[in-house]
């Protein structure tokens, strides 16, 4: 059972950066995957990215690659998204998500997932 908590969301300009972090309760964190997926008004959740627990590797949906970076600390049971050069449509509730001992892909659906993180761009 892993218990996952955002923060880091608020209101940014398009261009800007902005920094989440997930914490995760737990012993076992690097035994789990990390992923943030968001959901804009009106749309179905997305998956954004994710970094898995055995070789790091980051994976990242097109539309955030380049802009967007996952990293997370084991020691400090955190996974972190650093967006860069921010746009309008990336405006939407940030969720970070987990699941233990396989990769987190689009379509996938991670037994954890924390209650979200609101990110706004304005132009």
């Amino acid at each position: 059972q892993v218990q996952l908590v955002e923060s880091g969301g608020g209101l940014v300009q398009a261009g800007g950066s902005l920094r989440l972090s997930c914490a995760a309760s737990g012993r076992t964190f690097s035994n789990y995957t990390m992923g943030w997926f968001r959901q804009a008004p009106g749309k179905e959740r997305e998956f954004v990215a994710s970094i898995h627990w055995s070789t790091g590797v980051p994976y990242y949906t097109d539309s955030v690659k380049g802009r967007f970076t996952i990293s997370r600390d084991n020691a400090k049971n955190t996974v972190y998204l650093q967006m860069d050069s921010l746009k309008r449509e990336d405006t939407a509730v940030y969720y970070c998500a987990a699941d233990m001992l396989r990769a987190i892909v689009p379509g996938s659906s991670p037994a954890y997932w924390g209650q979200g993180t609101q990110v706004t761009v304005s132009s």
